[in-house]
């Protein structure tokens, strides 16, 4: 259908929907899982507060998390709605929703998928903390597009994805949720992100892919403090260098939706931001899709309005379309009413809604719209609303063979996201045939849990192995012993190594209080991380220094430490009293074979810190690419940094050659050669190549360092391979870069420096590669 047919249909639906209607689209105000209920008879219904709401409205416009299954939701495999259900519910949904109305106009089901669908039997990823730390795009975009055919084989319409965010402040509880400190680095996955859920041209939304809407737009990962939600106490040109590069990456990619952040930057909430939302996204980026706003963003905003009624009306003139549970919202009728102004935005949201349920094929006129009813309420052969031209296969065949792709992905992200921080005297990889007794310790030696991350459902039984199960299983003709706490003696006594599991967990319990938009409420049972779970402490929590210290002390053999965690953490002490240390963020399901494996060589865990590692709590934010440096500053701290942005050993060498620069009027073409030295019978070498810069002669201050590029490359045994960027002269130089202007490039340690071009030595190789200093900061 051309544009112009489609927006003709949506302006005569427009023409034709009543002031209460047009609300009732911008409106997502359910908690989707007390949308539906279990039939007494078998099958299910909707229940009296959804019919209400449909009553009210004559239609939704989304529903949120219908399939939503974790302990605020209160679903779990003995109540929720299982996989094999998921097509007969959002039929019955769609059905309800389009016949309520006048003009039979679907509801957008909007589900949580940060890293993997949160229901029942959803299949999840590593956290996006873990996956940022194998550098590698292409992967995440094979994974997003089995995650969103499995959203969309469900009949789901909206994917909420956290991507936006920047780990600035890593006490802050949502760190598991950011793809790491660099801008570069998440922008790039941001990217991948977007190709993937939505396919390329978005040519897969309505089809096996679902509409992305991307989290936390803007800067909420600058929260002073490291307290959630709370002020973002930045500058102008910061805030466009760090936090908005993902956001203009994901615009590129066709993003069709973004989340309004609950944070406020320079005292403007981002819900009521319009330069954010109007005149940077929509204006500057030509953004085309929805922003929603974060679960009970616009009623926070009375605390600046004075009153609902003002706080609807000023997100709605900022540019939010669609709210999230808001009561504010329901509010815009009346307003509307009273002031043509007001109207006319709700004109301006409503057609941005109605365009995006064109697209998804929810209107009767939408070109491959199928009627919600035409599909079988026990999984037959038809398509869900809105199939277009997907295949015949019978839904729960294409949700099986969705999930079972997506799966294997997961397992080879998590084998990705090791980071391999310490190796004395070449201790791993382990050789399982001269184990004959190893002991296993450490909060996470058993928890699958702890592997996970927020946001998660509850895992099928047996479907997931934590460290001791795998260990066995990786071992089973040697002794492993297992404990939460300090080995004893006799359990010490003739192992040939220790494994400590150490970290964190972001785990939520059934029992606890939750607040209404899901964040832990007051002290958490056992969660260390996520939503709700800020630290003003980063040392390792439940005194894990100390049964580190003492296990050093009292062992008589080498000793590995594994810290699973969604968070950077200190980990000075364990550094010290370890010969081995591997961090693994929260690598998901398969994470505890993956780890496992890595321990024991079945693979060689070549991934990179997306985060700057503190060496002491009290030093936290530092960041790599500060302008100032940090060393030296705290007269109790005076080497802050325990492990640099990009930091990460192998197991094999590889060698780097031959940094070269050739300077053009738009582009800087910069090649780097890599080494694979092994022997011809070996494997192939992945190896993560990053080009760093600083530059400097501009008209600001110079960042100490910068990613410029980066590629994950594989090297055959005993081959060389060229890695070559073209990459924007805007992006390798100074911000107003004059005729002092230089930037120095470094990969490894190889150092090349170049001069825009108007410099009489630009595009002059410098001759041989000088080597790189170091500095702890970097």
């Amino acid at each position: 259908m051309r544009i112009a047919e489609k927006g003709d249909v949506v302006e005569h639906l427009l023409a034709e929907l009543s002031l209460r209607e047009k609300v009732g689209q911008l409106n997502q105000r359910l908690y989707g899982w007390q949308a539906v209920e279990r039939a007494p008879r078998g099958g299910f219904r909707l229940t009296g507060l959804a019919r209400a709401e449909l009553d009210r409205w004559g239609g939704l416009g989304a529903l949120y998390g219908v399939f939503r299954a974790d302990a605020w939701s209160g679903r779990s495999w003995a109540d929720g709605i299982r996989p094999e259900e998921r097509v007969e519910v959002a039929a019955l949904v769609q059905d309800e929703v389009s016949r309520a109305g006048r003009h039979r106009v679907g509801v957008l089901l909007s589900e949580e998928a940060p890293h993997g669908h949160q229901a029942l039997g959803g299949t999840l990823l590593p956290t996006n903390l873990a996956v940022a730390a194998g550098w590698d795009p292409a992967l995440l975009a094979e994974a997003a597009a089995a995650v969103a055919a499995e959203l969309a084989a469900s009949g789901v319409h909206l994917a909420l994805v956290s991507a936006l965010d920047l780990l600035r402040d890593p006490r802050w509880g949502r760190a598991e949720e950011c793809f790491g400190e660099d801008p570069l680095l998440a922008a790039e996955l941001t990217r991948a992100l977007v190709i993937g859920m939505q396919g390329g041209e978005r040519g897969a939304v309505g089809r096996d892919g679902v509409a992305i809407v991307l989290k936390h737009l803007a800067a909420q990962g600058e929260a002073v403090g490291g307290r959630n939600g709370q002020s973002a106490v930045i500058g102008a040109r910061d805030l466009r260098e760090l936090h908005l590069p993902a956001v203009r990456a994901a615009v590129e990619a066709g993003a069709l939706g973004f989340m309004a952040a609950y944070n406020d930057i320079d005292g403007v909430p981002c819900c009521a931001n319009r330069d954010l939302l109007t005149g940077f996204l929509r204006g500057e980026c030509g953004f085309d899709g929805i922003v929603m706003a974060d679960g009970l963003a616009v009623d926070r905003l009375t605390a600046m309005t004075g009153d609902a009624s003002a706080a609807a009306v000023a997100a709605l003139e900022a540019g939010v379309d669609l709210s999230l549970w808001d009561e504010s919202f329901t509010l815009l009728e009346q307003a509307a009413a009273a002031d043509p102004r007001v109207a006319e935005l709700v004109d301006a949201a409503c057609r941005r809604v109605l365009t995006l349920k064109h697209r998804v094929g929810l209107l009767a006129d939408s070109p491959h719209a199928v009627p919600a009813h035409a599909v079988p309420a026990h999984g037959g052969s038809a398509a869900v609303s809105g199939a277009g031209e997907r295949p015949t296969r019978a839904p729960r065949d294409t949700l099986a063979l969705a999930t079972r792709t997506a799966d294997g992905l997961s397992r080879r992200l998590a084998r990705q996201s090791l980071v391999l921080l310490h190796n004395a005297g070449g201790l791993l990889p382990l050789d399982a045939r001269t184990l004959r007794k190893v002991v296993l310790a450490g909060p996470n030696a058993r928890d699958i849990t702890a592997l996970l991350g927020d946001y998660v459902p509850p895992l099928p039984a047996q479907s997931a192995a934590g460290l001791d199960l795998a260990l066995r299983q990786a071992l089973p003709d040697a002794e492993v012993t297992c404990t939460p706490g300090v080995p004893t003696a006799a359990e010490l006594s003739g192992s040939d190594v220790v494994i400590l599991a150490l970290g964190g967990t972001s785990h939520r319990t059934y029992a606890e209080d939750f607040a209404a938009n899901g964040a832990i409420a007051g002290p958490a049972a056992v969660a260390t991380c996520g939503e709700g779970a800020d630290l003003a402490d980063l040392s390792l929590p439940g005194g894990q220094d100390d049964l580190v210290a003492a296990v050093r002390a009292q062992a008589g053999c080498p000793v590995a430490a594994v810290v699973i965690a969604g968070r950077p953490h200190v980990l000075t002490s364990v550094l010290d009293h370890t010969d081995a240390l591997l961090w693994a963020g929260y690598p998901g399901p398969h994470g505890g074979h993956a780890i496992v494996d890595a321990l024991l060589g079945g693979y060689e865990p070549v991934g990179r810190l997306p985060f700057t590692a503190p060496r002491h709590p009290g030093a936290v934010p530092v960041r790599y690419n500060d302008r100032h440096p940090a060393s030296g500053v705290y007269l109790d701290a005076p080497d802050p940094v325990l492990f640099p942005f990009g930091s990460g050993l192998r197991y094999r060498p590889v060698l780097f050659d031959r940094l070269a620069a050739e300077v053009h009027a738009a582009t800087v073409r910069v090649s780097i050669d890599v080494v694979n030295p092994a022997r011809p019978e070996a494997e192939g070498a992945e190896v993560i190549v990053a080009l760093f810069g600083r530059r400097a002669g501009g008209v600001v201050l110079p960042r100490l360092r910068e990613l410029l590029a980066f590629r994950r490359v594989t090297v055959p045994p005993g081959a060389r391979t060229t890695v070559v960027w073209d990459l924007p002269a805007a992006r390798c130089f100074a911000e107003g870069a004059g005729d002092r202007a230089r930037t120095d490039l470094y990969v490894e340690d190889l150092h090349e420096t170049i001069r825009p071009l108007s410099h009489p030595q630009a595009g002059i190789p410098s001759g041989s590669a000088e080597p790189m200093t170091h500095s702890k900061e970097s």
